[in-house]
């Protein structure tokens, strides 16, 4: 499939469709207010890419110079060092097998820490950095709110695992993540999951060095924390990803508001099913992915929300079915379904921007700061610099 759109395509209205939109000045306003907070609570700010995965993208992060980011893959971690970026993190537990590929970029320049939450990675990692003859920066997982991986702050493994690393020159911090924090659905509550993401990692780095230990980086984030944190004395780095797009999930929370919503796709109406009330696209789970993030939030938002091409909400229109490549849309709410006659192009607004993006090879780009009638004008075309 290719990757690079039809020299003609001049608006919205000109693309095959389904297909990405990103507004730039959406995507910039996000990422200069959490750039903002992270200087206001004195840290380094760690973007996690993956939820672009686009160069063009985070050329935007740091005024065109790369940054310091976090990964979910190797595949990122290369194709980032290959744009210039050498302090990258890559926060997915390590297995062995992937070491040859760690290694490689270590040799290449690139300052690539793993992450791990075991005696026995850790083991692993020290012998394979002893035969390669360099240190493998590695930090701990840290478990912070029962999410997914990691060690607790009190757990009897952690010093062990802390001096196997150190013996073989790896070790250099710790890294947590408050997953939690998704199902935060007050401010209060997002401030409460800050608090404790923040009190967890710095009990765990001064057990670490209360048993002698040298722990140089203590990083946390997540979106909704990064937003709601007050105070991250004892913190080194903030995380965070989903920012630059924002979604529903995030705006059910609280997090941003619909107009902050930077990724949408757009669709086309393709028939009609009046003895239903459903309006049909062209855009299913395979544009839109299968993320049913807001099912569990106070407004089920299904699939996502329609607007029209210049990114108006149309009132009550929901996209709530999918097969993989057709898209329902339905009126809700005692609302009015709408006569959109086939060819109509619509858009539509993600529960999930990470699984949203890596449904596509690349994004149109336009400012919706350009008012216009009309469709509006693409401005480039920002490609993805890994694939499936």
């Amino acid at each position: 499939m290719s990757t690079t759109p039809s020299t003609t395509a001049r608006t919205l209205a000109d693309p095959d469709t389904p297909f990405a939109v990103v507004d730039v000045h959406k995507t910039r306003r996000n990422i200069a207010r959490l750039a903002k907070r992270a200087n206001q609570l004195g840290v380094t700010l760690r973007p996690h890419v993956k939820t672009a995965k686009s160069l063009d993208v985070a050329a935007l992060l740091h005024d065109d110079t790369p940054c310091p980011v976090t990964v979910s893959t190797l595949a990122e971690a290369e194709a980032f060092a290959d744009g210039g970026y050498t302090d990258i993190t890559y926060a997915v537990g390590i297995d062995p097998h992937k070491l040859p590929r760690v290694i490689a970029l270590l040799r290449r320049g690139v300052r690539l820490r793993i992450l791990l939450d075991s005696v026995e990675q850790a083991s692993f990692v020290a012998e394979a950095s002893r035969q390669a003859g360099l240190p493998i920066p590695t930090q701990i997982e840290i478990d912070c709110d029962g999410h997914r991986g990691g060690l607790k702050p009190d757990a009897t493994a952690l010093p062990e695992v802390g001096r196997i690393l150190n013996d073989a020159g790896c070790l250099d911090g710790i890294l947590t993540h408050a997953g939690e924090s998704y199902f935060a659905y007050t401010a209060e509550e997002q401030r409460l999951a800050a608090k404790n993401e923040r009190d967890t990692a710095v009990a765990a780095a001064e057990r670490l060095r209360a048993a002698g230990l040298p722990i140089h980086t203590v990083s946390v984030g997540s979106t909704p924390t990064a937003h709601a944190a007050e105070d991250l004395t004892g913190v080194t780095e903030l995380r965070a990803g989903n920012y630059v797009f924002f979604d529903l999930v995030m705006a059910g929370l609280g997090v941003c508001h619909l107009e902050d919503l930077a990724l949408s796709v757009v669709v086309t109406v393709i028939g009609h099913r009046p003895e239903y009330g459903w309006i049909i696209t062209d855009g299913g789970w395979m544009a839109m992915s299968r993320d049913r993030g807001t099912a569990a939030q106070q407004t089920d938002q299904g699939y996502g929300l329609v607007t029209d091409l210049n990114g108006n909400p149309i009132p009550g229109l929901v996209m709530t079915a999918a097969s993989q490549e057709h898209g329902t849309l339905t009126a809700r709410d005692g609302a009015h379904l709408p006569d959109l006659p086939v060819g109509t192009r619509l858009r539509i607004l993600p529960n999930h921007a990470c699984a949203t993006a890596a449904q596509h090879h690349g994004y149109h780009v336009v400012d919706g700061t350009r008012s216009t009638d009309a469709a509006p004008v693409i401005e480039a075309f920002w490609q993805r610099v890994t694939g499936w």
